[in-house]
């Protein structure tokens, strides 16, 4: 039997973020596994809990994905939590690798096989400018990132248009976000599928104010139109909206999906495979998705192992959507992670690599070490705090 020796992290600082690379090995000489635990604002922490957890798994057998799964979960008296899913979530991803280069076959093989042959990405305008990703930039600039999006082939791509704010928006902040979506319209056309990521910044009211000031340029969805945790209020505002709403990527238990469906909270569903526990907990996620209909646009503004394993579930999911992507983070993402899939007019094709077919190159990885996220002013005017 094949025995987990070591479960180790390496952090690799990538500007807006730290990500937290999860590295199993085991005793059968160059079987190694990679997953990806990155959690914004956590890092450190994520770092320990991938250490408690390394407890309960050495000396298992990497083969026994689902009980090593539970064993992580159940193992501990408090369950679940953002932290704690993210380290299983990595070392789970780490021993799907394992398995596919056991079998010397993709992960994508292993984890329901080929039900697609391309998956179609979408670019989140972010792009590493923070000035973007926190919502502050001019309409030209959106418009002018949008452009280079299309240019080099994506055919969807998704916006941080509205600002942060009080309980309800006012008439400069619903013009202002109507600028950026107009702008970013005009500049790619009617045949572009453009999505907007409110990131919970908005109350029910205030995205309702928003949906209505936005609709005429056609959203393919808002994302994240109220703080997760209240599945009611979401589905209220999917109700009232003209054009479907998306959430899930805060949510990190299976039951919350569940919640969620079970009152028509949203019509596509995000969740985070580093966030929700790995592939394990992921196709699960999706097979309760798909008794409602409901297809998946998995959430990943992270770095290349997630995108990677993201890909390979979208190869072997029914019900995937569209598959996130946050580019131009850091310039050397590839000299840190290769093999990585190319994305060519907007898509990636299937890989035939063993497990998720990447390598990690842990001297370059190391001349990138941890370094604190910057801090985020969510400051209101009146002295309080804002949601962003």
């Amino acid at each position: 039997m094949t025995a987990i020796t070591g479960v180790e992290t390496v952090v690799v600082n990538a500007s807006l973020r730290n990500w937290v690379f999860v590295k199993v090995t085991t005793d059968e000489p160059g079987l190694i596994g990679w997953g990806e635990a990155t959690l914004e604002w956590k890092a450190r922490a994520v770092v320990g809990a991938v250490a408690d957890l390394a407890e309960l798994v050495v000396g298992e057998d990497p083969e026994r994905i689902e009980y090593l799964w539970q064993l992580m979960y159940r193992g501990q008296f408090f369950q679940g939590g953002a932290v704690t899913m993210s380290a299983l979530s990595g070392i789970d991803q780490a021993l799907w690798d394992i398995a596919g280069k056991k079998r010397g076959v993709p992960a994508w093989q292993l984890l329901g096989g080929r039900v697609r042959d391309t998956v179609t990405m979408y670019d989140h305008l972010g792009g590493g400018d923070s000035s973007i990703v926190y919502g502050a930039a001019t309409q030209e600039g959106f418009a002018e990132s949008a452009i280079h999006s299309i240019d080099e082939g994506f055919t969807a791509l998704k916006i941080l248009a509205v600002p942060m704010g009080a309980g309800l928006a006012t008439g400069s902040q619903i013009r202002a976000a109507s600028e950026v979506m107009g702008a970013v319209r005009e500049a790619v056309g009617p045949d572009i599928q453009i999505m907007v990521d409110l990131h919970g910044r908005t109350t029910a009211a205030a995205a309702l104010q928003y949906g209505r000031a936005l609709a005429e340029y056609d959203p393919w969805f808002f994302e994240e139109p109220c703080q997760p945790g209240n599945p009611a209020t979401m589905a209220s505002i999917a109700r009232a909206l003209p054009f479907p709403v998306a959430t899930g990527e805060r949510l990190t238990e299976i039951q919350q999906f569940r919640d969620h469906l079970a009152v028509g909270a949203c019509a596509v569903l995000q969740p985070d495979v580093c966030h929700v526990g790995g592939p394990t907990a992921l196709k699960k996620i999706a097979a309760i998705a798909e008794s409602w209909h409901v297809p998946l646009a998995p959430h990943n503004p992270l770095g290349p192992i997630a995108t990677m394993v993201n890909q390979h579930m979208g190869f072997s999911t029914p019900n995937f959507l569209i598959q996130e992507v946050m580019r131009g983070d850091v310039p050397w993402r590839d000299e840190v992670v290769s093999g990585t899939l190319p994305i060519v007019r907007g898509k990636v094709t299937i890989p035939d690599k063993p497990g998720w077919g990447l390598d990690v190159d842990e001297t370059a990885a190391a001349r990138h070490p941890y370094e604190p996220e910057p801090v985020v002013e969510i400051g209101a005017e009146d002295g309080f705090l804002n949601d962003w």
